[in-house]
């Protein structure tokens, strides 16, 4: 376990780390995955693929999280942490859309979501790391872009403060 901590840890920690803007979210995220990994009997085979949806599935549910996501959003003030945005098409994701979008998608729409996004992955790749074909990932994609304009067109919702 220990080898595979060492040759994909910090792989794996900046992947969590550009889902969720938080170096230490993503350390408790990574963490707390080889944690439970040891706990497993018998031990899964740890390959990079694995690993890497393990952790995007872990950070998508951080993310859906509504006490975690006002907390992160409360943290990572837009005008104190500076544009950190991603294109998605001609949208751009920042993690308030991100979260908002994940909230709207089946997980394996998420896992494409963030595979296209963060990880700059082609469809030929996707199609390979979520065991669908290249056309019906493309297809995913179309759905993504759609909610994406619709969650982007939509009116905010006001801010409740308690």
């Amino acid at each position: 376990m220990q080898e595979a901590y060492d040759r994909y840890g910090r792989a794996l920690i900046r992947k969590a780390e550009r889902i969720l803007g938080s170096r230490d979210d993503a350390l408790d995220v990574v963490h707390s995955l080889f944690a439970d990994l040891v706990e497993q009997t018998p031990a899964p085979v740890l390959d990079l693929p694995y690993l890497y949806r393990a952790v995007t599935n872990r950070c998508l549910t951080l993310l859906r999280d509504e006490k975690n996501r006002a907390r992160l959003l409360a943290e990572h003030d837009v005008a104190l942490r500076g544009p950190t945005r991603t294109r998605l098409d001609d949208r751009v994701v920042d993690t308030d859309l991100l979260a908002k979008l994940v909230a709207r998608l089946e997980p394996v729409e998420s896992e494409i979501l963030v595979a296209h996004v963060f990880d700059d992955m082609s469809q030929d790749e996707i199609a390979s790391l979520v065991s669908l074909s290249r056309k019906t990932v493309g297809k995913k994609l179309e759905k993504i872009a759609e909610v994406a304009r619709d969650v982007a067109l939509a009116p905010s919702e006001p801010e409740v403060r308690s």
